[in-house]
């Protein structure tokens, strides 16, 4: 795991994340420590939601490699209708199913599932915000943001962000999403986009 500002490894395997703000701000989380897993930094997240804040409330969103569930759990405290945690990992599941239920949220839905399997076999729900974080080196982003487009997952006007190893303007992704904002922290690229009809 990439130790990143306001994630904080333990000696038992676990890693901690905090709520930003919303609801639950302040609230602390563990989360199972695994293999590629790169928590989205507290001063990232707070950025993002900052570009999003019009955009969260109300907003049915979905987290395609949830991972630690931070971008999910932050959505959900700052108002978000419902939102859908895709993971591969059981243990990550598990973890974010307890947080759900210690917060008493019916609203955050889970899926172990192999996220582009999952886009492609299952009926599409149209979501108006996306998190793409996908385990670098693996050539899961282009794939999951081709998938998103074309299988109806995406309200007309969907916000989309994503985390890339590479700038975005490399990346490939459908020709109707325009960067509306971009960071690079690191060796990571952070990017807003906005899908067009």
């Amino acid at each position: 795991m990439r130790k990143s500002a306001g994630i904080n490894p333990s000696h038992s395997g676990l890693g901690q994340l905090r709520i930003i703000a919303g609801e639950w701000r302040s609230r602390r989380f563990s989360f199972p420590d695994a293999q590629g897993l790169r928590p989205t930094p507290d001063r990232v997240r707070e950025t993002l939601f900052n570009w999003l804040a019009p955009y969260v409330e109300g907003a049915k969103v979905l987290d395609v490699f949830t991972g630690s569930g931070a971008l999910f759990l932050e959505a959900l405290s700052r108002g978000a209708s419902r939102a859908l945690a895709l993971d591969m990992n059981p243990d990550s599941i598990a973890s974010l199913r307890g947080h759900l239920q210690t917060l008493r949220c019916e609203h955050g839905q889970l899926a172990q599932a192999d996220a582009l399997t999952y886009l492609q076999t299952q009926p599409a729900t149209q979501f108006d915000l996306v998190f793409l974080d996908p385990p670098f080196h693996q050539n899961l982003l282009a794939p999951a943001c081709n998938l998103l487009e074309t299988h109806g997952w995406l309200s007309s006007d969907a916000w989309i962000y994503s985390e890339s190893e590479t700038a975005p303007s490399t990346l490939g992704l459908p020709g109707n999403w325009r960067l509306h904002r971009e960071k690079k922290s690191g060796q990571v690229y952070y990017a807003l986009w906005q899908r067009t009809a």
